[in-house]
């Protein structure tokens, strides 16, 4: 198999991927409210309520498609199709797992392999508010273009934290590219102490800059409790108000994805991505092939644990105020971010890497 197959079977099973977890997030997010709130949740559909997704997804396709008399239609359209394009192409740089022997052939389970990494996977969810921003505004309904303003000035507050988080992990590791940040992650003393193989994540190094970046992860996903953006008790459903059949079902499923894939950036990035306890030692004894595919469940294990941990929050905490939101980004989180990166390079300059 030469390199360019692989990369188009590795695209495709991403793309399928994505759209298979955030189809059964929705199911997974009413089965963890039905758990807490002491209900069944789906179980009409499938065994267990399995199909619930199917049959979702089939209600938005046959839904009647309606667009209002004084929208700006083709901004109208692109909106919720920038969204979820911007949710799939995000997870072309993270590395899904070690590598794969295919033919006496090494593969890398990553999509595009680039030096600046964490800078795509930013830059894109920067551009991702544009699909909201353009949606938002093209409805010609002011609960729309509120929800839009909401969505745009929360997540350039919060995309501040995150960033000068990440800065912290980038000092550590000293590269942008997000397979390094993964090796890294491989083996080490741990605190300078004792060595675990595949343990040595930047989690036992950064706890303050992880709880910073989740909190920002958290507002950047439009999660509860930040929320404001749709805030039905407000503003009906915020950026979406005027959306129906697919276009509202491609900006509900750009969330789940975007959901899965700032998880996955979390894995990467504090929880050691695709290593696990023993990985060299499978590798070794296991051969090539059966580390990379323990790997790629290790990777898909702690992805889904952080989707769950979201959707706990969801049924947990109220929403904010938006003063209350703003106020956590601006005065809480960018202040400690900033703390924590000047501890971080003390560190540096006075241990080392």
């Amino acid at each position: 198999m030469d390199l360019l197959t692989f990369k188009l079977i590795l695209v495709l099973a991403l793309f399928l991927l994505s759209l298979t977890i955030a189809a059964y997030s929705t199911w997974a997010e009413r089965k963890v409210a039905a758990i807490m709130q002491d209900r069944i949740g789906p179980n009409r559909s499938g065994p267990f309520g399995l199909l619930q997704p199917l049959a979702d997804g089939g209600k938005f396709f046959f839904k009647e498609d309606f667009t209002p008399q004084n929208a700006e239609r083709f901004l109208f359209v692109l909106g919720p199709a920038l969204v979820m394009f911007i949710s799939l192409i995000t997870g072309a740089v993270i590395p899904w797992g070690k590598t794969l022997n295919i033919g006496g052939e090494s593969f890398d389970l990553q999509v595009a392999n680039i030096d600046v990494g964490v800078l795509f996977i930013i830059g894109m969810a920067s551009i991702g508010v544009y699909g909201i921003m353009i949606g938002g505004w093209a409805s010609n309904n002011k609960y729309s273009l509120l929800g839009a303003i909401r969505a745009s000035s929360q997540m350039i507050s919060y995309e501040l934290a995150m960033g000068l988080a990440l800065l912290s992990i980038i000092m550590m590791t000293g590269s942008l590219d997000l397979k390094v940040i993964t090796e890294t992650q491989t083996s080490g003393k741990i605190w300078g102490l004792f060595e675990i193989d595949g343990l040595n994540w930047n989690i036992l190094y950064q706890p303050l800059a992880f709880l910073i970046f989740f909190v920002s992860a958290l507002a950047e996903t439009n999660r509860h409790p930040f929320d404001l953006p749709e805030c039905e008790s407000e503003l009906v459903t915020g950026y979406s108000t005027e959306y129906s059949s697919m276009k509202l079902g491609l900006y509900m499923f750009g969330e789940y994805v975007n959901m899965f894939i700032s998880n996955a950036f979390i894995v990467v990035l504090f929880f050691g991505g695709y290593n696990y306890p023993g990985i060299e030692w499978v590798t070794q004894n296991w051969g090539e092939n059966a580390a990379g595919i323990l790997s790629i469940v290790a990777f898909l294990t702690k992805t889904v644990v952080g989707i769950l941990i979201f959707m706990w929050i969801r049924w947990t905490l109220p929403r904010f105020r938006y003063d209350q939101l703003m106020h956590l980004g601006w005065k809480t989180l960018i202040p400690l971010a900033l703390v924590n990166l000047m501890i971080t390079g003390a560190v540096i300059l006075a241990f080392g890497n």
